[in-house]
């Protein structure tokens, strides 16, 4: 039987030196095909999660360049998406737009809600560009998957991927407030099994995409929460691989 391939759907570019080989060694070991790589060390992992219970922000850019210089070279294998920082306007992104395939916004680390106008206007440069945006929500006013669910009904050209299961790791109220929403789909990093299993049922194999979150999490540790529900072949592929290919804006093969 042929092995079916996987594409991460997100992994991040640690800010060290040789990052670019350890991540691709990675990829090789848990025979991940592809990976969509975004910029990691923003923000100090302490400060990061004082600032999930305490709230706060940094005005921190990403190194977006660090990201397109490891992407290249690859074929395709790493597909850089571009960290915006809402603190800038949007002319860094539109200026860079072309060289990416995606758009990620992270109220966790900038402190910005997803409906602020400075949010607002880096959407309509994804929407511009048919970039797919990648969200990490917030149990916080402005930041929350409700506010996501308004800013993607603003939009509903736009794909966005909700990131890390939702909010925690046993967020199916997430669920239900996407459910409705077809331009929402669930990246599946961090979840419980639990929470996966009621994605596929809830929100059909077609609108899950499988994903990492390297190297905060071992890729291995993410397929084993896929392995253990045991799903039918063609639900596995549209998770592994069909469906991040169509936010892509790729032809699966």
């Amino acid at each position: 039987m042929t092995r079916q391939r996987i594409l991460d759907f997100h992994v991040r570019l640690a800010p060290r030196p040789g990052a670019r080989e350890r991540m691709l060694k990675t990829l090789d070991g848990c025979g991940l095909d592809r990976a969509v790589v975004c910029a990691g060390g923003v923000i100090d992992l302490d400060r990061l999660s004082r600032q999930l219970i305490l709230a706060g922000h940094v005005e921190t850019d990403a190194d977006n360049d660090a990201v397109l210089g490891a992407c290249a070279g690859t074929g395709g294998r790493l597909v850089p998406f571009f960290f915006a920082n809402p603190h800038r306007t949007p002319d860094p992104y539109r200026a860079v737009a072309a060289d990416f395939r995606g758009l990620e916004i992270s109220p966790a680390v900038h402190g910005i809600g997803l409906l602020d106008p400075r949010v607002v206007a880096l959407i309509d440069v994804a929407a511009s560009v048919n970039h797919p945006v990648y969200v990490v929500c917030l149990a916080r006013p402005g930041a929350g998957v409700a506010d996501l669910v308004a800013l993607a009904q603003r939009f509903p050209e736009v794909r966005f991927v909700l990131g890390h299961s939702g909010i925690g790791n046993i967020d199916l109220y997430a669920l239900t407030l996407v459910a409705d929403v077809p331009n929402i789909f669930l990246e599946t990093s961090g979840g419980y099994t639990s929470v996966a299993e009621a994605a596929l049922h809830r929100l059909g194999a077609e609108r899950v995409v499988f994903g990492s979150e390297y190297p905060l999490q071992h890729p291995a540790v993410e397929l084993v929460k896929f392995e253990v529900l045991g799903l039918p072949a063609e639900q596995w592929r549209r998770v592994a691989w069909d469906n991040a290919h169509r936010l892509l804006g790729e032809e699966t093969s």
